[in-house]
């Protein structure tokens, strides 16, 4: 017994000695295998980031990002789209913006004609950091990806020969009077291109001209005398042509109802169906006039107050 308890007591002496021999630091380096360290994820090819740029959008700014169609002229002949307007094309248009709008739900408002469509972010939002080419790719793969995704839904069986492409910017705007002044500037654009196109391709499908003799015919008009073409020469009221063609496409966000029948269980274990009816944001379109100010009176929660 006493010969047990003798060499634990030595065991015990020579463990003590051992440790009074080794420094802090040696202890540290035991465990060093077991420690993380952030040098460890780091090379010495790092600095070439530096070489990025900032390109962080200004605070307090809408961040507006514009697509258009790349070539779309002859992407659209060689897709055999119906002239002026084709409503396939067009739908396929505001379906792919519907499909960015709600992968990016900070967007407020999105507008769109022919082959372009502009997104708006609102003032306050901190996608991707606000940086501005993080924004314009993930908007515009988004895009064209919805574009493909869905060109059958809109075009059937005729098949998409090659893939669209779309190019893009971003633009920042302070305050909601310049806001509104882009996109009143589009949709002005819409109308000017529409009515010209609508003339255009209304001599030469029913007036019998060549697409020359069409583009002659029109020089120099003004909108008073292409509005006369089309009603003196064809009974053509434009300002009763399609919203869709004249206005362009305006998409917002907007509460719906929305009724569903679920299968509730009763205390007595029997089943019954129940309606029940729940609000949800949903991204609707408009063919409405934006220039003026009741659109704006109409849905006041697009925009954010100017001094907050």
């Amino acid at each position: 017994m006493f010969s047990l308890l003798r060499r634990f007591f030595t065991l015990i002496g020579k463990v003590c000695q051992f440790w009074a021999g080794v420094g802090s630091s040696s202890v540290r380096a035991l465990f060093r295998p077991f420690a993380t360290s952030s040098n460890m994820a780091k090379s010495k090819f790092e600095y070439v980031r530096n070489f990025e740029t900032d390109d962080t959008c200004l605070r307090n700014c809408y961040i507006v990002v514009r697509l258009d169609g790349r070539n779309f002229h002859k992407f659209s002949e060689q897709h055999v789209f119906t002239k002026p307007n084709d409503n396939r094309a067009l739908g396929l248009m505001t379906r792919s913006a519907r499909s960015v709008m709600e992968e990016l739900e900070d967007i407020i408002i999105a507008y769109g004609q022919s082959d372009e469509f502009s997104f708006v972010f609102k003032r306050s939002s901190t996608w991707f950091k606000r940086r501005a080419s993080k924004l314009m790719t993930h908007v515009a793969s988004q895009f064209s990806s919805s574009y493909v995704f869905y060109w059958k839904e809109f075009f059937g069986e005729q098949p998409l020969l090659y893939p669209p492409g779309f190019d893009g910017r971003v633009v920042l705007y302070p305050c909601n009077r310049n806001l509104r002044d882009y996109l009143s500037w589009r949709q002005a654009d819409c109308h000017i291109n529409n009515l010209y196109n609508t003339v255009f391709w209304t001599l030469v499908q029913k007036g019998g001209l060549t697409t020359a003799q069409a583009e002659d015919r029109l020089k120099g008009t003004l909108a008073a005398d292409k509005n006369e073409i089309l009603f003196s020469e064809f009974d053509i009221n434009y300002n009763k042509e399609s919203a869709l063609h004249r206005k362009g496409t305006t998409l917002i966000w907007e509460k719906r109802d929305e009724t569903v029948t679920k299968r509730l269980k009763l205390p007595n274990e029997e089943e019954k169906e129940v309606p029940v009816t729940r609000s949800r944001r949903r991204v609707e379109a408009h063919h409405s006039d934006i220039i003026g100010d009741q659109f704006w009176e109409e849905h006041p929660d697009i925009l954010e107050n100017d001094n907050s």
